[in-house]
């Protein structure tokens, strides 16, 4: 049905091979011909050709300032100019990937803008205070001017809400989170996470992991710090700005690997005992690929986790024969630790085969055929509605 018209696909920065590219990555899969459009991209040649086939992005000048592709969430005041630079005239359909600005492009009324909402900025939101915080904005000059931004940014970021014409979520809790923000409907589809290749692994060893860049709300201090008043073993996979401060607050128990490919990271998920996940996230695609090796979780209960694992809360003391993880209530070492004791004391009762057939419900092909069978309805009814 879409095949014959022509197609524009936003997303905020191409930097690393995550969860949204994934998705940008799965809508390419099902129509070929998008042309691409995007802040700043510096992902590897591999990758690129994964997501954006034979075609090459637009970028803007962002890409082109002073060390903009390294440095360019150092540019943030003028991601709203720069997203609104992009000339999307030629295309009659336009399906934005946004966690940031990608929502904010320019169409006309003869134009279907849908966006596929990771979350609305969380630094400018939800996460407004704790971000400013914990990068030590509270005082001074420089505190000032980064608070005096952001709140620029809420005010173009809410003067944008009418920009789409739909609005999609990547979870119930982000739905929830546009309506309160935005004031709009979102339909839900979860995000796409390869199984492929995955399969529940007989050999357990006696270790615990984690995976996840090392940025503040990820809280893998927390459970670096948890894993430090114990003599249990972890191992810490990812890398970002928090390595350092990371790194000086672990104990010889804890093993930080920094970043891995995938298949070095695969064999060791596959072998862990259980998957210890802190964020308060919008969905978390590490949780569900660790699932898909039939390894139970051990999560903060808020977020997106509510929806991808069956799991008990550890002061509830219940176990059910579908439960894939453990969730504890506040984002505190006490109570990841209570989790994880409640864990070692049931974790003979959990089942891998259980544990990997839930994580299927969020694969890729599931994603794709949601995906399209969406957009298409929404096309056909927006043709119809407006006469075009």
């Amino acid at each position: 049905m879409l095949d014959i018209i022509r197609k524009a696909l936003v997303h905020d920065w191409f930097t690393q091979y995550r969860g949204g590219e994934r998705c940008v990555e799965s809508m390419s899969n099902i129509w070929n011909d998008f042309d691409f459009y995007t802040l700043v991209n510096t992902l590897n040649k591999e990758d690129q050709e994964k997501i954006f086939k034979e075609k090459k992005p637009k970028t803007s000048f962002i890409e082109r300032l002073p060390f903009g592709k390294r440095k360019y969430r150092s540019y943030l005041p003028l991601f709203p100019m720069a997203i609104e630079q992009f000339d999307l005239t030629d295309y009659e359909l336009i399906i934005s990937s946004s966690s940031c600005v990608a929502k904010g492009v320019l169409t006309r009324q003869d134009q279907l803008h849908i966006t596929y909402i990771h979350s609305p900025a969380r630094y400018a939101w939800d996460l407004y205070h704790q971000y400013v915080k914990e990068s030590g904005l509270q005082k001074g000059l420089k505190g000032f001017i980064a608070k005096y931004f952001l709140h620029k940014l809420r005010i173009w970021d809410v003067s944008t809400i009418n920009r789409p014409d739909f609005y999609i979520a990547n979870s119930k809790y982000i739905a929830k989170r546009v309506k309160k923000i935005y004031g709009k409907e979102a339909k839900v589809i979860y995000p796409p996470v390869d199984l492929g290749s995955f399969e529940a692994f007989d050999e357990t060893s006696d270790y615990y992991i984690t995976c996840s860049s090392m940025v503040p709300y990820k809280k893998v201090d927390l459970i670096v710090k948890a894993f430090a008043k114990t003599n249990k073993r972890l191992i810490v996979i990812g890398d970002g700005p928090d390595y350092k401060k990371i790194k000086r607050i672990s104990s010889k128990n804890i093993e930080l690997k920094g970043y891995l490919e995938a298949e070095e990271k695969n064999s060791l998920l596959r072998k862990a005992k259980a998957f210890v996940f802190a964020a308060e996230e919008d969905f978390g695609i590490a949780p569900v690929e660790a699932q898909g090796y039939g390894i139970p979780v051990i999560a903060y209960g808020k977020g997106g986790v509510l929806e991808t694992i069956k799991g008990v809360f550890s002061i509830e003391r219940i176990m059910s024969d579908e439960t894939t993880g453990v969730f504890y209530k506040e984002q505190t070492t006490e109570s990841l630790l209570e989790a994880i004791g409640f864990f070692e004391t049931h974790q003979n009762q959990f089942d891998k085969g259980i544990i990997r057939k839930n994580a299927e419900s969020f694969s890729r092909e599931r994603f794709e055929r949601e995906f399209k069978e969406t957009v298409e309805q929404l096309y056909f009814e927006w043709k119809n509605e407006n006469n075009f």
